[in-house]
């Protein structure tokens, strides 16, 4: 029954947006909960760019933000987290603690100190202006799950690769790295997921030529300058979830077993 409760909860609002995307504009708000009035022209309105919008732009914008910060966030985390994990200095768990807490730190202090570097830098627009604050938030959960994962590796294998002469760099990246395969793609996956939905800093930093989904989707018009297009919206909106939640289907034994990974001694 719970498992019920979390799966009408989780997925209600994404049904009602697929099924609002999937409804002629006129019939937006009928509350009948099945598809009616069945058409395609939202999606068609999604990508017309006769009214200012530009999404298709805008979702290779998202795929280029979130490529690049996931890339970058996971060659630095898988770096510092089997740091953290297998290496012995002075101060580690005060590093460590540092990380952790910057995951927590509120995105909207960081606003205008931000708006006010980039500008004095001349990076407002830019791609870079939106990776590297992504980059910064997306780097405590990459290093966070990827040193639990490494602290829990049998020290044994390590051992034996530096006795059969492999180097500390060989062990760990013909040995420990692939068998650290499962949460790596774990951390992958929702380093880009949260990559792509952010939204408040990519507002402000972004143009009109690197814009992300999620504010393109904001500023989204239609016909009636005085009414917003809702069920565009929720077609785009749908473009964007649907390939998310499909690649977390197909791929949910790997998330889990990366996600529990080193979560108990073998």
């Amino acid at each position: 029954m719970g498992a019920l409760i979390v799966l009408v909860w989780g997925l209600g609002p994404f049904y009602w947006m697929t099924v609002t995307a999937f409804r002629d504009s006129d019939y937006t708000f009928d509350s009948t909960p099945w598809p009616t009035h069945v058409t395609l022209e939202n999606f068609r309105n999604a990508f017309d760019t006769s009214r200012g919008n530009n999404f298709g732009k805008a979702l290779i914008n998202s795929m280029v933000i979130g490529a690049a910060t996931t890339a970058i966030a996971l060659l630095v985390g898988v770096l510092a987290a089997y740091a953290l994990a297998r290496l012995t200095f002075k101060g580690r768990y005060l590093v460590s603690g540092l990380i952790l807490s910057a995951s927590m730190f509120p995105v909207v202090v960081l606003v205008t100190p931000l708006f006010q570097l980039f500008t004095d830098i001349g990076w407002i627009g830019e791609y870079q202006a939106m990776i590297i604050p992504n980059i910064s938030f997306v780097l405590p959960l990459t290093v966070y799950i990827l040193a639990a994962f490494f602290a829990e590796l049998p020290w044994e294998l390590e051992e034996a690769a530096r006795i059969d002469g492999a180097t500390k760099l060989q062990a760990f990246r013909l040995v420990m790295l692939p068998l650290a395969a499962p949460a790596v793609f774990t951390t992958a996956i929702l380093a880009f997921i949260a990559a792509v939905n952010e939204y408040l800093l990519a507002r402000l930093l972004s143009s009109g030529a690197t814009e992300p989904v999620t504010v393109a989707i904001a500023r989204f018009s239609g016909n009636d300058p005085l009414a917003l297009p809702y069920a565009a919206i929720m077609a785009a909106g749908t473009l964007v979830t649907v390939p998310l939640v499909i690649m977390v289907l197909l791929f949910q034994r790997r998330i889990i077993s990366g996600l529990t990974a080193g979560g108990v001694k073998s």
